[in-house]
């Protein structure tokens, strides 16, 4: 049967299990989208930007295992939507973008509404295509869902000209696909495997350091199931968040930039790294120079070969997919393991960082931001799904907020975008619709992408919006405090909305939070009478709070900041 590329599209999505595209409509997609209105099967999300469209299907795949689906038209369609495909890049996320494009007759010709959408992409997304040829197209979409969920995940960008979506011809959809310059090595080396077991056998002072990559490859429990019987100190990225209990003994919590005292002090003194899904990215380990002074062994667990020893020089590389290794670990393990007897009086110095409290703060008469996710925390029962922004509020969700479980934690790590709660929140909800969606943001981030507050109404997405309002672009403004002599330029943020009448104008609940004796009834009434509502709840904090712990950028990790030093 003779059916057209814009039916073809439609019935690819389909066959890979599709339930919801978010996008925007546009010239150069009207034949895709008059194809979604003849059918049911896949829901359409309406959003207001296109950014905001890559964002929620980042957030949609990022909560729920599933490839994450955008659509947009031509040129300025994919331009807005650059800044999603970069952030879900950065984080190695799953997504495919369907893009229109003008005619094939016109490209190149400065048509309108035309842009080289390869070209701008190429630097962040895994890959991308441009189909100039209807009968290529059903085998370009089966490849884009395979590279995009196959190997390290990413962003895959598949540009449809639009008389590729009219013309037409015969639809068969691949059953597997195989490409020659594409085969990612999926199980380690067992040799590697046995190295790595033996030197955790031996360590004396072990740490279990994780990644974004636990989280992604579905291989927590795996990780879990490790650490106990390794009994070793384990601590999380800020990508890693819920990859292993923050509430377990053995968590010492978040490490890097922003981690606790106990996590940099763990990681750097460690004679034995065991690094799973992780980086050592900037934020993470400090300066290399000084991480390299203390001399250690690593092992460095990674499906993608090009991110080991990137940065810092690792012993026993292992590439592989990471469930696929720490069960090859189990196994290798002996029931009757015993840890080195040294390892016991490593957990006493860990218990003697760990007394230091780095995150403790005072509750003075201002609201506090560590409090207010304290009570999120208690009022939620800690099993919410929490989307933040970029800034001070990202790390006191990341400190405070204690995440149990994996694919709860739902930020933008390695591109740092400013703008993605909300829609973040949406694509969450849309994954996990019986579930609690909590929102933790700023004053500025929160109005990058304000207007989905409209698809919020139009959709009825009971979203919590926990907006951390201390007037200024906080992170900023405690850079130019700490590093600039206080010269605070451009941090302020002048002529802010009334944030709870803005939410009333689009149709749903404000709230306004001034004293910290009413934060928690708030927070209570927003999840119990207006469960089903979106709340836009609006903290006003203490102005002057700053995010500690703290490294310096070009510090090491033993040269932290901390509350009590200033």
């Amino acid at each position: 049967m003779m059916i057209t590329g814009a039916e073809i599209v439609i019935r690819c999505l389909q066959e890979e299990k599709v339930e919801h595209v978010f996008g925007y409509p546009g010239g150069s997609v009207l034949h895709i989208y008059d194809e979604l209105f003849k059918q049911d099967q896949i829901k359409h999300i309406l959003v207001r930007h296109e950014q905001a469209a890559v964002h929620a299907a980042d957030a949609y795949s990022r909560s729920s295992r599933k490839v994450g689906v955008a659509l947009v038209t031509s040129g300025p369609g994919v331009t807005n939507a650059v800044t999603g495909i970069a952030t879900a890049y950065m984080d190695s996320v799953p997504l495919v973008v369907l893009c229109g494009q003008v005619p094939t007759f016109y490209i190149g010709q400065d048509a309108f509404q035309e842009c080289d959408t390869v070209g701008i992409t190429r630097p962040c997304v895994k890959h991308n295509f441009l189909v100039k040829d209807v009968k290529d197209l059903a085998l370009t979409l089966k490849k884009a869902f395979h590279i995009a969920t196959t190997g390290r995940p990413g962003p895959v960008v598949v540009d449809i000209p639009k008389d590729v979506t009219a013309l037409k011809c015969e639809f068969e959809y691949p059953k597997t696909v195989q490409m020659r310059s594409y085969n990612p090595v999926v199980k380690g080396h067992l040799g590697q495997i046995k190295k790595a077991v033996q030197l955790l056998a031996e360590a004396k002072r072990p740490v279990i350091y994780t990644g974004g990559g636990v989280i992604l490859s579905d291989a927590a429990e795996k990780l879990t199931q490790l650490a106990r019987k390794l009994g070793f100190p384990v601590t999380n990225t800020l990508m890693g968040l819920g990859g292993f209990p923050a509430t377990d003994k053995q968590n010492v919590g978040m490490l890097g930039m922003h981690g606790s005292y106990e996590a940099n002090m763990t990681m750097h003194y460690a004679d034995l790294i065991l690094a799973v899904g992780a980086r050592f990215d900037d934020r993470v380990i400090g300066n290399p120079e000084h991480f390299g002074k203390e001399q250690r062994k690593i092992i460095h667990v990674d499906i993608d070969p090009s991110s080991i020893s990137k940065r810092v020089k690792v012993d026993v590389p292992i590439v592989g997919n990471v469930p696929d290794v720490l069960e090859e670990m189990i196994k290798l393990l002996d029931d009757g393991f015993q840890a080195d007897p040294a390892v016991a009086d490593w957990w006493r110095q860990i218990e003697e960082w760990r007394g230091r409290d780095s995150l403790r703060y005072k509750q003075g008469q201002y609201i506090m931001p560590q409090y207010v996710v304290e009570k999120l925390y208690e009022v939620t029962g800690g099993d919410a799904f929490i989307t933040s922004d970029v800034g001070q509020h990202q790390m006191f969700a990341a400190q405070y907020y204690k995440f149990d479980k994996p694919r709860r934690w739902i930020n933008s790590g390695g591109l740092g975008t400013m703008g993605v709660g909300l829609p973040y929140a949406m694509g969450v909800r849309f994954a996990n619709p019986d579930m609690p969606v909590a929102c933790i943001t700023g004053e500025g981030s929160i109005q990058m992408c304000i207007q989905e507050l409209s698809t919020c109404k139009q959709f009825e997405l009971p979203i919590k919006i926990i907006n951390l309002n201390n007037g200024m672009l906080g992170m900023v403004r405690q850079w130019q405090e700490m590093f600039y002599s206080k010269r605070y330029s451009q941090s302020y943020v002048t002529s802010l909305p009334d944030f709870v009448r803005l939410a009333e104008s689009y149709g749903h609940v404000g709230m306004k939070i001034e004293r910290p004796e009413d934060v928690e009834p708030a927070l209570r009434k927003a999840f119990t009478e207006h469960k089903n509502d979106l709340v836009f709840m609006d903290f006003i904090i203490d102005p002057t709070a700053n995010v500690f712990p703290m490294v310096a950028a070009g510090k090491g990790l033993t040269e932290m900041i901390l509350a009590e030093d200033l």
